[in-house]
């Protein structure tokens, strides 16, 4: 048997199909999104890490009556992080590199962010940052 249907009826599966199709498509373009931010938080943190290696192995040797120490310079901690961060092709800035012990350099980078594609579901742009903290060779 079959039931007859009525002509209000017709096409409600086309706007069920069009609504699901356009959530769909809302849902992976924030997906990407955030995947994007993600991966260019990873980037970020990687060069802070890089960028306080070098400034930590940036150091001076000292000999006194105590002995043989590596000194820190904050003029040289600088110099260093900036070598590494103009080495890499972004827009990233070097917000300070500063020593909190006199052995190990804390280096901060900021960058900022935007959405790889259009999604009003997304934020324009972020402002990113990494903190990283390396010790020298010899303490």
């Amino acid at each position: 048997m079959r039931r007859r249907t009525s002509g209000t009826e017709d096409g409600s599966i086309l706007l069920l199909t069009l609504g699901y199709v356009l959530l769909a498509f809302a849902i992976v373009l924030v997906c990407v999104c955030a995947t994007d931010l993600y991966l260019a938080q990873k980037r970020l943190d990687a060069l802070a890490d890089s960028a306080a290696a070098a400034a930590a192995d940036g150091f001076m040797l000292v000999a006194d009556e105590d002995g043989v120490r590596a000194e820190l310079d904050d003029h040289d901690m600088h110099e260093q992080a900036r070598g590494i961060i103009d080495a890499v092709e972004s827009d990233a800035s070097l917000v300070d590199a500063w020593t909190p012990d006199g052995v190990s350099v804390r280096v901060t980078v900021t960058a900022p962010w935007h959405p790889p594609v259009f999604s009003p579901f997304v934020p324009d742009g972020v402002a990113l940052e990494a903190t990283a903290t390396s010790r020298t060779a010899l303490q």
